[in-house]
């Protein structure tokens, strides 16, 4: 049975929005960190682990979200 368009294209908002999802956690969890560290200089924070805990999940969750868009769209074909 052939999938209608209405479903493909359904199918394809909920893979853009788990793919803007994962970018944005990427940009809020990983990017924006490093930036911040990088420009802070010697004043940077004394304590580094919350930083890398913080930047292991957000990197963490910016891959789940990504793979799951991945699943999405493996429906269409």
């Amino acid at each position: 049975m052939p999938m209608s368009v209405v479903w493909n294209e359904r199918t394809k908002l909920l893979a853009n929005a788990l793919g803007r999802a994962s970018t944005a956690c990427l940009t809020v969890g990983v990017l924006a960190p490093t930036a911040s560290a990088l420009y802070m200089g010697a004043n940077g924070p004394a304590n580094l682990a919350p930083l890398v805990a913080a930047f292991c999940g957000w990197l963490f969750s910016a891959l789940v979200l990504h793979l799951a868009a991945r699943r999405v769209l493996g429906r269409l074909s």
